[in-house]
């Protein structure tokens, strides 16, 4: 379901304080093995950084991955970049029924970084002139907020819909997601039953993580373009990139190509839990919001691209790097269109998380591209309150600066 304001957002003030944990949760029985299995070795590589720069700290980062697969995680992928120099890193088991190796050009379920694809399109077409940020959705879409629903909403401009301000309520979804995991859910539902929630407060007021606003995107996209959302995204960022691992899924449950398994921890009738496969699932209802399937090579070459201003165009991706002025005594904006700012010592860093059932990514940046991350971490509580400690090594020793590796 949607996230909210009050929802964790696994942001790196809080993994800076991690500290890791000494022993794997015991309680946990694997449905699949029956045990946890032996870790299985970290394949990583390193390239020097030029002079006078701070290299990637490799003996970190290799300790951040190890012992996968452990009760927290069955594999990561792990690729650190940017003009400081460069680390890849992969570790775990393909599944846990062969055990293997991981395949550190494996493909995944992005979940919300698929909203940094959306503000990218969006933000392409408003420098085309064929979308206008300052235009209420209503204007382009007036059918979406019918009678008697119409009254009750204020004109939402289409930049409220990027920086999470617009009001809108979360969309109903299946109470029990696992057991309808392969029926379809139109986005178009989805959207309707936030609408007939009302709004929860004005436009702009705001700012509260959720989905509704990109999946209002996508329809918006279709709209103005006379085109789907997914062949937009297409033709527009992944072929000028030739990120060949990228696709939206639609309604296939499963995930094409070369991939890694992913578990989800379940809580059996009698206290124990299970490691159960959740490769397959269909994630349509996601649509604009979180569809998307990638390989870390990819999300890291479109990181670096977006980041250069080869995506959008300067003076719209700016937009992506401004928090917006809420009303009076709310928590201040942590996001900008799309991307979550976050300080950590002299450094600015502009990130995106997305987690989907068996797999929790990153996407992350400086605003000049000195360093860059992006990883996958098939992790076994992928939506939990908490982030998942592999996840939280890896990006604490992303942060680290070594002079070399």
């Amino acid at each position: 379901m949607d996230g909210t304001r009050s929802a964790p957002q696994h942001t790196w003030s809080h993994i800076v304080q991690f500290r890791a944990r000494t022993a794997l949760a015991a309680a946990l029985v694997l449905g699949l093995t029956g045990a946890v299995t032996a870790p299985a070795l970290a394949h990583t590589s390193a390239v020097t950084a030029p002079a006078g720069h701070s290299a990637p700290d490799g003996k970190a980062l290799r300790e951040a991955i190890k012992g996968l697969p452990n009760a927290d995680a069955t594999a990561a992928l792990v690729r650190v970049g940017g003009t400081d120099g460069t680390w890849r890193g992969s570790a775990g088991v393909h599944d846990l029924v062969t055990e293997r190796k991981a395949d550190p050009h494996g493909r995944f379920r992005a979940g919300s970084i698929t909203k940094i694809v959306t503000a990218a399109v969006a933000l392409q077409l408003a420098a085309e002139g064929e979308l206008d940020l300052d235009k209420p959705v209503q204007h382009y879409m007036p059918e979406l907020f019918g009678k008697p629903k119409e009254k009750e909403f204020e004109p939402i401009p289409v930049r409220s819909l990027l920086n999470y301000t617009s009001g809108l309520q979360s969309g109903d979804g299946f109470d029990d997601e696992y057991a309808h995991r392969y029926d379809t859910l139109k986005p178009q539902t989805v959207v309707a039953s936030a609408i007939a929630k009302g709004p929860q407060h004005d436009p702009g007021d705001e700012q509260h993580y959720r989905n509704i606003g990109y999946t209002v995107l996508g329809l918006l996209i279709e709209r103005v373009t006379g085109d789907s959302y997914a062949h937009q995204a297409s033709e527009r960022i992944f072929r000028p990139l030739q990120l060949r691992d990228t696709y939206f899924p639609g309604a296939d449950p499963r995930i094409r190509g070369p991939h890694n398994r992913g578990y989800q921890s379940m809580k059996q009738p009698d206290g124990s839990s299970r490691l159960v496969d959740v490769t397959k699932w269909n994630q349509s209802d996601r649509f604009a919001a979180g569809d998307l399937i990638s390989s870390t090579a990819d999300l890291e070459v479109f990181t670096q691209a977006l980041f250069g201003g080869e995506v959008v165009p300067r003076p719209q991706l700016k937009e992506m790097f401004t928090l917006p002025e809420l009303a009076p005594g709310v928590p201040k904006a942590v996001f900008g269109a799309g991307l979550m700012r976050e300080k950590v010592g002299d450094d600015v860093f502009w990130l995106k998380t997305g987690s989907r059932y068996g797999y929790t990514n990153i996407i992350a940046s400086t605003e000049n591209g000195s360093r860059t991350l992006v990883y996958s971490v098939n992790a076994t509580d992928a939506k939990g309150k908490d982030m998942n400690p592999t996840a939280q090594r890896i990006v604490l020793a992303a942060l680290s600066r070594a002079e070399e590796d």
